[in-house]
């Protein structure tokens, strides 16, 4: 795949989770929509390390960072999202008004 290409495909995976973050109104949805936003970074990252450096290994280290997070991220928005599933048997983000006074 062209260095073009790989730009391409990371933009159109960002635009795709950005419209499903905006666009979404369960719980599940929203962070996997994150994750996808997440990932296109991570493809960006390694498309410009192998760009400006003749290895990948710069872009790749910073991607397991970003991996990292996503997972704790993942971990903690599954928790909130079973918790208020638990509690007002729903996953809808219009309905959760639980931090509202």
């Amino acid at each position: 795949m062209t260095f073009e290409q790989e730009l391409i495909l990371g933009a159109f995976i960002l635009c795709v989770g950005f419209f499903g973050l905006v666009t979404s109104r369960n719980m599940v949805r929203a962070p996997m929509s994150l994750e996808s936003i997440l990932n296109a970074i991570i493809s960006n990252f390694i498309t410009f390390s192998n760009l400006f450096f003749d290895n990948r290994e710069p872009g790749e280290i910073f991607s397991l960072f970003v991996i990292a997070v996503a997972a704790a991220e993942a971990a903690t928005g599954l928790a909130i999202a079973l918790s208020i599933h638990r509690n007002r048997r729903s996953t809808r983000i219009d309905q959760s008004n639980l931090l509202k006074w």
